[in-house]
């Protein structure tokens, strides 16, 4: 089983959902950056469970405590583990599902590649795994900031319920005033509005998270294998519920003409720039030093309320709704997720291109 993202800067992850804890390794962090460990916190916060009415209720608190890679506030070169211990599992919940496939889950697929499975909370499986990517996603931004590069990410799509305009129109920081994560707050309650009825429904709906990367500079990525979007779609498409990836103008290019859609060079400030960004801050697998633009498309959690039929281990077909405490619309929690898994690639790509130039 591959449990490791990353080139130089490397994350390693382990834990299950109902399991005793969750936690990581990060190795190829450089020596001496400064970490702020509420700032840490405060990311993980952002991705716990029952911190809206929208999400799930489950209660965790998500105390991160660091055993090693740390020394008065900073860095230390060596590997940094860390740990989060899971507090609230109620496994007794899932004891009906023991001998189940759940519809779209990951239930038949685990069990027919290892001929085992932890039916409680989807074990590995579980999105819970992802509050570690949080961990090193949060450490990523730190040393990025000092290169002044920043990550924005954000709900643009709720089911049927999309903003207008492109980012640029929008303040990131009202992203967090608001459950859903949307800088837009009358689309915001729209939004929920949607999530609360379907939730009551029993049911589940998908949306878009979109993210945009500032002031990363020009030659990150590789040409060939590990262009930079090949990796960031990866690491994307890594995310649970994650069904799609693009980046730049992405699909809707098609409809275009070549002489639409190039990007045209041109000098600022006696700068290399482009006119338009349709590429998206990456051209040839390569950045640009354009904004990095990219979204990614989540499905409607697999997890419902209402009955659906399936099978068992021994093929009979069964009936059953699902019980427990899960989230109507992961998007909102897909939000850190997204920035995470974004600042981990481009802070790997950035020590990659720091290490060819020697």
């Amino acid at each position: 089983m591959r449990n490791s993202l990353g080139h130089l800067f490397r994350l390693t992850t382990f834990g299950e959902s109902h399991g005793v804890a969750v936690g990581g390794v990060i190795d190829g962090m450089p020596a001496g950056v400064v970490i702020d460990i509420n700032f840490v916190q405060s990311e993980l916060n952002r991705r716990r469970p029952g911190q809206s009415n929208v999400t799930t209720s489950r209660a965790e608190s998500d105390r991160i405590e660091f055993l090693s890679g740390l020394f008065e506030g900073k860095t230390t070169g060596a590997p940094i583990a860390f740990v989060v211990f899971n507090q609230d599992q109620h496994s007794q919940d899932y004891d009906a599902l023991r001998t189940l496939y759940r519809p779209s889950h990951a239930d038949f697929t685990y069990k027919a590649k290892y001929g085992i499975r932890d039916y409680r909370g989807g074990g590995r499986a579980s999105a819970r795994i992802t509050l570690a990517r949080c961990v090193a996603g949060a450490i990523a931004k730190l040393a990025l900031r000092q290169h002044n590069i920043h990550i924005h990410a954000y709900t643009s799509q709720i089911g049927s319920i999309a903003l207008p305009e492109d980012y640029h129109h929008y303040d990131f920081n009202q992203v967090e005033q608001n459950g859903v994560r949307c800088p837009d707050s009358a689309v915001a309650l729209q939004m929920e509005t949607l999530i609360m009825k379907v939730k009551q429904e029993g049911d589940t709906l998908g949306g878009i998270v979109s993210c945009v990367i500032q002031g990363c500079p020009p030659g990150l990525g590789e040409p060939e294998f590990s262009k930079l979007h090949a990796d960031l779609g990866s690491a994307m498409l890594s995310i649970n519920a994650a069904k799609g990836f693009e980046y730049g103008d992405g699909f809707a290019s098609v409809t275009h003409r070549g002489s639409e859609i190039n990007d045209s060079f041109t000098m600022s400030n006696g700068c290399v720039t482009t006119s338009t960004n349709h590429s998206g801050g990456i051209q040839g697998g390569i950045s640009n030093g354009q904004d990095i633009f990219f979204r990614v498309a989540f499905k409607p959690v697999a997890t419902l309320q209402k009955q659906q039929k399936t099978i068992n281990g021994v093929g009979e077909i069964v009936s059953f709704a699902a019980k427990g405490r899960h989230d109507p619309c992961v998007v909102p929690r897909a939000v850190p997720i997204v920035e995470a898994m974004a600042a981990m690639v481009i802070f790997d790509h950035y020590l990659l291109n720091l290490a060819e130039k020697f």
